[in-house]
């Protein structure tokens, strides 16, 4: 039997980078959707979407804060009731007992500095990301502390824009 040509199986980070999208499909805060995996020896890890912490109410039910402020993208982190989606992936390691030192994270965006940050005490040592984000202190942290990070081309994902679904929640 021939091998059928029209199949074009994806390279790894493609591979990875389309499960940390389907990952951001999760998301309930209302800004953007974000989705993260970490993966080593290619094994999907752990996982992450952006929304409030297990067991409190998702943005989608109690509004936005940062919304209702006016603040920019990229500024004021610590009034959103949410956690990041590269923080719960990192957080669920921790929880599980599961290394993550090493791999590699597929994120749908650019992390912020505050993700930057867990990202190099966490010991990834390799950054994919497709959507962009305005953090210029986050590509910073990651260059001085020797964290490749590649833009995986075909651009945005759409992944990071606003979540119509959890503006229309109603649960």
């Amino acid at each position: 039997m021939e091998p059928v040509k029209s199949r074009i199986r994806p390279d790894w980070d493609t591979y990875f980078m389309d499960i940390a999208i389907v990952v951001a499909r999760r998301s309930t805060c209302l800004r953007r959707r974000v989705g993260t995996i970490v993966v080593k020896e290619r094994r999907v890890l752990t996982t992450g979407y952006n929304g409030a912490p297990a067991g409190l109410a998702h943005c989608a039910d109690v509004g936005c804060e940062r919304d209702r402020l006016g603040v920019p993208a990229g500024e004021r982190h610590e009034l959103c009731r949410g956690l990041h989606a590269e923080q719960n992936a990192i957080i669920q390691a921790a929880v599980h007992g599961v290394s993550i030192r090493g791999g590699t994270l597929y994120s749908t965006d650019y992390p912020c500095s505050l993700c930057a940050k867990m990202i190099v005490n966490a010991g990834i040592k390799r950054v994919v990301y497709c959507g962009n984000y305005p953090d210029k202190l986050a590509k910073a942290i990651l260059a001085e502390a020797g964290v490749e990070v590649v833009r995986l081309e075909g651009g945005d994902t759409g992944a990071g824009k606003r979540n119509p679904a959890a503006e229309t929640r109603s649960t």
